[in-house]
C-alpha cells in the first residue's frame, strides 16, 4: 500500500515531468533536460530548505548559551527543561530542520530512482499519464558527450560539487567546541569526516552507473550550496528571513 501511494503522489508525477520536457520541448538533449528538471524540483523544494537553513544557523547563534547552560546545570533532566525552555524563548524549534528534511525525503529518493531506474533512452510507457507521448530521446549532452554511458569527468564533477557543498555547509555552521559529551564530540567528527567520505562514494556510485546520474547528483549538490549562500547572506542582512 505505501509503494502505491509512493508511486502515484511521488514517484510517477516526477518521472512523467522528466518525460513531459523531453515531449514538449524535442530539441532539448538528456543532459539539459536533466539540469533543468532538477533545477525545476529543487525550487519547489527551496521553501522547505530554507526554513531548515534559518534553524540551522538559529541554533548555531544559540550555541554559546547552550554550551554555559550544559556546564551551569549538571542535573540531565533539568538541563533538558532549560534548554527546552532557551529554545522557546529565542523562538527556535529544533526538531524542525528534521521534519522538513523528512517531508523532502520521498521526492529526493525519488528523483535518485528516476535518474538510476531511468533506462533512458528507453521511456516506460506505461507510467506516462495519457497526455504524454514516448518521446525520442537524445543522449548526446551538448551534440558531444553519450551521458548514458560510464562518464569518468561527470563523476568527477558530482563528487567534487558534493565536497564544495558539504564543506561550505559544514564551515557556515562555525567551528565546533569540545564539549563535555563524547557522543556530541563523536557526531561532530563523523560530520568532519562525511566532507571527504561521501564524495567518494558519490564519484563510485555516479561512475558505476551513468553520465545522468552524475549529471544529476553535480547539478542538485550546486543547487544546494546555491540556497545556502543566498539564504545565509539574506539572513545575515536582513534578520528575520
Amino acid at each position: 500500500m505505501f509503494s502505491s501511494i509512493y508511486h502515484t503522489i511521488v514517484f510517477d508525477p516526477l518521472y512523467n515531468g522528466l518525460i513531459f520536457l523531453f515531449d514538449t520541448f524535442p530539441w532539448m538533449d538528456a543532459g539539459f533536460a536533466v539540469i533543468i528538471f532538477t533545477i525545476i524540483i529543487r525550487l519547489i523544494l527551496f521553501p522547505l530548505s530554507k526554513k531548515a537553513i534559518v534553524t540551522q544557523v538559529r541554533m548555531k547563534e544559540i550555541e554559546p548559551e547552550l554550551n554555559k547552560l550544559r556546564k551551569e546545570v549538571p542535573d540531565k533532566q533539568q538541563q533538558a527543561l532549560k534548554v527546552m525552555a532557551l529554545y522557546k524563548t529565542k523562538g527556535v524549534n529544533p526538531f524542525s530542520s528534521f521534519f522538513l528534511l523528512f517531508l523532502q525525503l520521498p521526492i529526493i529518493y525519488a528523483l535518485y530512482s528516476i535518474f538510476i531506474s531511468s533506462g533512458l533512452p528507453e521511456v516506460n510507457g506505461a507510467l506516462l499519464y495519457s497526455f504524454i507521448e514516448i518521446p525520442t530521446i537524445n543522449m548526446h549532452f551538448l551534440g558531444l558527450i553519450d551521458i548514458s554511458q560510464k562518464s569518468f569527468f561527470f563523476a568527477a564533477l558530482a563528487a567534487v560539487a558534493q565536497f564544495f557543498q558539504l564543506h561550505f555547509s559544514l564551515a557556515a555552521s562555525g567551528p565546533t567546541t569540545k564539549s563535555d559529551n563524547p557522543s556530541m564530540d563523536m557526531a561532530a567528527n563523523m560530520m568532519k569526516n562525511m566532507k571527504y567520505v561521501f564524495p567518494v562514494i558519490v564519484f563510485f556510485i555516479s561512475f558505476k552507473i551513468s553520465a545522468v546520474v552524475a549529471i544529476y547528483w553535480a547539478v542538485s549538490s550546486l543547487f544546494t550550496l546555491g540556497q545556502e549562500l543566498v539564504v545565509r547572506r539574506h539572513l545575515k542582512k536582513h534578520q528575520p528571513l
